[in-house]
């Protein structure tokens, strides 16, 4: 009763097409992999066997940088509307209307939101919040109710994101280090770079009109290893507001120049499907969260 499911021209794998959208909606293999828990190469077989099964080149361009092709421009909406179906009749199912699924950055995770969970479980002690982490890149989860993460103004916009705390970015450095001369020793001591920010003393320096003088650089994984480097005196961080003005207020770093507002701001991205009660009331609090927070010192 099962022979037409497997004839030629039939459906192709779902892991294959999930594969397939998964990895055209984040971006990359590597995305998908992390979203989907399997390998890069799961990834890249089952892609590369749609394609063959399909007859279609999916993805074209060298292999870190692959872009979409007319067909796969073609295939990913219909698909990823699918697979998003299909994520809200299981959970419907399951019963699981007051769970949310929320993606987050894991500094933004670590640093920001889980310290303040505790306050959303009080207030509303019938929703449960279940965190899954956001590649550093990624605008879209499989499954997510909410995205957090920071984001610039014309991805805000593109999104239909809400901006929580509108961002600024600064160098830190412990008072440790700094020693009598804050201003001079966080232009020159080890500087703690992210590898998903990479770019971070680059674009401080174009906010605030600095010249940046040679410095050594200590790579670190991500913002919240960072800001946690910077606080053991290993060097000095670019790091946005959110993430840092706890330990700047209380005096655990310094921030001789203060902090210059860019055009971005941490922001939660909507999930497929409607606006339901309880993720208003997630927005709600993330926003009144985003309130509350200290004003970052101005540049100077």
């Amino acid at each position: 009763m099962f022979e037409n499911l497997t004839a030629s021209g039939a459906i192709p794998s779902l892991n294959a097409l999930r594969a397939f959208e998964a990895m055209a909606r984040t971006g990359g293999a590597t995305r998908a992999a992390a979203e989907l828990n399997v390998t890069h190469s799961a990834v890249s077989r089952q892609v590369k066997a749609l394609e063959a099964q399909l007859g279609l080149r999916l993805f074209e361009g060298p292999r870190h940088a692959l872009t979409l092709t007319e067909a796969g421009r073609g295939l990913l909406p219909g698909l990823t509307a699918a697979f998003d179906q299909i994520a809200a009749a299981v959970a419907e199912a399951r019963g699981t209307g007051r769970d949310l699924h929320v993606a987050v950055n894991a500094s933004l995770a670590v640093k920001w939101l889980i310290p303040r969970l505790a306050d959303f479980n009080r207030l509303h002690p019938q929703v449960r919040v279940h965190l899954v982490e956001l590649a550093p890149h990624a605008v879209s989860r499989r499954g997510a109710d909410m995205l957090l993460r920071l984001l610039d103004t014309p991805r805000i916009e593109a999104l239909g994101a809400i901006a929580v705390i509108p961002n600024a970015v600064g160098p830190v450095i412990a008072p440790a280090l700094a020693q009598d001369d804050a201003r001079t020793a966080v232009l020159t001591a080890p500087r703690l770079t992210p590898r998903t920010h990479a770019t971070a003393w680059k674009d401080w320096a174009g906010l605030s009109r600095r010249r940046l003088p040679p410095a050594p650089e200590r790579p670190v994984a991500h913002l919240h290893f960072a800001l946690d480097s910077a606080l053991a005196g290993w060097g000095a961080a670019v790091l946005p507001w959110a993430l840092t003005a706890e330990a700047v207020m209380d005096g655990r770093l310094l921030a001789p120049f203060g902090f210059a507002r860019d055009d971005g701001a941490v922001a939660a991205i909507p999930g497929a499907g409607e606006m339901s009660q309880d993720r208003r009331l997630l927005l709600r609090w993330l926003s009144d969260q985003g309130r509350a927070m200290p004003t970052a010192p101005d540049a100077t």
